[in-house]
């Protein structure tokens, strides 16, 4: 079955990074578009970017554009966020996300894994 694990979290000063990691197993990773999520506390499911099955081509939301990289390793099944620069807002739990349409500032996806939390502060 489709497991996502994500890893990497922590808690982290105003200005601080951190790299997200996420283990894809139970599909074929290199067939899918895969998105990183957010979800503030007492808030709804927020898009932060999607990576297509190559690797070649990333979106972002506005607020993290420039700041967070996102990116793929087909032969090892993972997905990794890098986030730099990070601000308070950036507070909440980070999770990778099995694409079922590739959307852009927009979710569609068939799976999620158990997130893990970032906490910034200042």
């Amino acid at each position: 079955q489709v497991q996502l694990v994500e890893s990497g979290g922590g808690a982290v000063q105003t200005g601080g990074s951190l790299t997200l990691s996420c283990a894809a197993s139970g599909f074929t990773f290199s067939n899918y578009w895969m998105y990183w999520v957010r979800q503030g506390r007492g808030e709804g499911l927020e898009w932060v970017s999607v990576i297509n099955t190559g690797g070649g081509r990333t979106y972002y939301r506005e607020s993290v554009e420039g700041r967070f990289t996102i990116s793929r390793d087909n032969a090892k099944n993972t997905t990794t966020l890098q986030m730099n620069n990070l601000r308070s807002e950036d507070t909440a739990v980070y999770y990778c996300a099995k694409a079922r349409r590739p959307l852009i500032n927009a979710l569609d996806y068939s799976s999620r894994g158990q997130g893990t939390q970032v906490i910034v502060s200042s």
